[in-house]
């Protein structure tokens, strides 16, 4: 983050915490406002501590192609889509996006798999393969607008919307003397925007947005969001224990592409019905912790993942075996009642 940005931060309102080497906004002082521009108008959250890996070379999207689930042999510069990166026995590493220009890939990573994901494809590139890649998130700053009022915003700045907007479709443009990438969708099963800029330029470009209207979140909001919206995160959700067709990303899935790595363990789950469990959210009668026991009748059928506080009182996601049920599926939770719900971001079949 670049000073002068973490200074306007400073002045509305912000609280900090250290991120690896970043100093991530957890709070405005806003909460209340904050979700209520999130569902209602359009809120602005700084991921500059997530990781942004850069593909270069001729091999770039072949690499992509082989070392991840989605399909990139198809994509054209201007597109874009969800990917996730898995073991050789599908386990997950990380849910990625990822924008494809005419001399790179851009790769959004979860800030708690920067480092594991540099290291982990390093060792996927063998003498013959032509490609590069480098982790710029240091010279880069990622903003998200989340909320209904995001193009409307945009369009108040003079940026021209495309009238068919698909997900991970971006454009590159200039605001003023501002150059960035605008990209449809946030992460979030939310309508918005991510913006990738350079650092030196971040400040600028966050006066601007507020300026416009854009509510200033922090990373306790947003939490809150991802888990109410269903969207799995690494050392949560996203851990050695389950595969991606059990997080609900079945919509980051090709399963019509050739041989990559995990390939054969998910064609075998989707041919024989194999998922045994699901990611589901879990409204929940009072508090619990993460790792707390989901049963049914005296038998664990499950895991709780992560828990938030909502105003519609406390909410988490969890894993549960498919053969126990599924929406409206009443479970105890540690020691408390909850009852299973769709999650909007999280799909079950086949996309």
């Amino acid at each position: 983050m670049s000073q002068e940005l973490r200074e306007i931060q400073i002045t509305a309102g912000a609280t900090f915490e250290t991120v690896g080497e970043y100093q991530v906004p957890t709070s405005f002082g806003n909460d209340a406002a904050a979700l209520q521009a999130a569902r209602q108008g359009v809120a602005l959250v700084d991921l500059s501590h997530w990781g942004l890996l850069q593909f270069t070379d001729d091999d770039r999207l072949r690499y992509l192609h082989n070392q991840s689930t989605n399909d990139f042999q198809n994509l054209k510069p201007g597109q874009g889509c969800d990917t996730v990166f898995v073991t050789s026995t599908a386990r997950t590493i990380d849910l990625a996006t990822a924008y494809v220009l005419q001399d790179a890939v851009l790769v959004i990573v979860s800030p708690n798999r920067r480092q594991q994901l540099m290291e982990w494809l390093d060792r996927f590139i063998f003498p013959m393969d032509r490609v590069e890649i480098k982790d710029i998130a240091s010279e880069n700053s990622i903003f998200s607008l989340i909320g209904p009022e995001s193009e409307s915003l945009l369009k108040k700045l003079g940026i021209e919307i495309p009238l068919e907007q698909v997900y991970a479709t971006h454009q590159q443009l200039s605001l003023g003397d501002i150059k960035l990438l605008l990209a449809v969708g946030n992460g979030l099963a939310l309508p918005g925007y991510n913006l990738i800029v350079s650092a030196k330029d971040s400040a600028k470009l966050w006066q601007q947005l507020t300026a416009a209207g854009a509510i200033a979140i922090g990373d306790r909001i947003w939490e809150q969001l991802r888990i109410e919206q269903g969207r799995p995160l690494p050392e949560s959700e996203l851990t050695d224990d389950y595969n991606p067709l059990e997080a609900g990303l079945w919509q980051t899935i090709s399963l019509e592409k050739g041989c990559y790595i995990g390939q054969e363990t998910i064609a075998r789950l989707n041919t024989y019905q194999g998922v045994k469990q699901q990611l589901w959210g879990v409204r929940l009668q009072a508090p619990a912790e993460p790792g707390t026991v989901v049963s049914l009748d005296g038998n664990k059928v499950g895991k709780l993942t992560s828990y938030t506080e909502t105003e519609q009182g406390p909410f988490g996601l969890a894993y549960i075996r498919t053969k126990a049920g599924g929406a409206g599926l009443q479970v105890q939770v540690g020691e408390t009642v909850g009852e299973l719900v769709d999650v909007p971001f999280l799909t079950r079949t086949p996309q």
